[in-house]
């Protein structure tokens, strides 16, 4: 695996930031953005940059402008949706079939764009089904519109929704027991957090080579 310098791009909504972990032999690229309150040093982005090259899959960390110029408040889902499109071509450029990922805010527009952007598949990382306490505000639709083959990955404590909550869909879901919305894991815990993210990480990689 090489990494490379981080790459700013241009977009409507400000200046983005990619940062690539290349596979030797890439197959695929996986494109993942963070969510609205944390950058690209989550746990599971960090482990899936770490191990996903291995497995012939090229990660792209995608740093959206609001977090690049140092904000601390994500904007409306319409501006993350602008700065996601404007970093596309960069994503696609290598010529490869891209996952277009992230984690909660960043799950969310990964699918509401995978279908116009032409993704070809999407990894939603601690999908935020509900805000915490609040069922009845479901963005299930969101989900279960992407339109192309998708994983969800999410903690089983997770209190933005956990697996059994999510609705029977054409998608596949892993659930990691324990995990909370940053998948950590409880020291009291039946399972340790180094095994955590060995789940997420083995289990995408296999989902990423089922992939046609």
């Amino acid at each position: 695996m090489t990494t490379d310098p981080p790459e700013a791009v241009e977009t409507e909504a400000g200046t983005a930031r990619i940062t690539w972990h290349r596979a030797p032999r890439p197959r695929l690229v996986l494109a993942a953005s963070h969510g609205a309150g944390g950058g690209i040093e989550a746990r599971d982005l960090r482990a899936l940059a770490a191990a996903l090259p291995a497995h012939g899959v090229s990660v792209a960390l995608v740093e959206q402008p609001w977090r690049v110029a140092g904000k601390k408040l994500a904007p409306a889902p319409k501006t993350l949706d602008t700065g996601w499109r404007g970093v596309w071509p960069a994503l696609a450029a290598p010529g490869l079939p891209v996952i277009a990922g992230g984690r909660s805010a960043g799950a969310r527009v990964a699918c509401r764009t995978a279908r116009d952007l032409g993704a070809h598949a999407v990894l939603a990382l601690s999908f935020p089904l509900h805000p915490p306490g609040k069922p009845e505000k479901s963005r299930a639709d969101e989900l279960l519109g992407a339109g192309v083959p998708t994983l969800v990955v999410q903690g089983g404590n997770d209190p933005f929704g956990r697996p059994a909550e999510f609705p029977e869909g054409a998608y596949d879901l892993i659930e990691v027991a324990y995990a909370d919305h940053g998948f950590a894991v409880p020291k009291r815990a039946a399972t340790t957090q180094e095994r955590a993210l060995e789940l997420i990480t083995g289990g995408v990689a296999k989902w990423a080579g089922s992939l046609g």
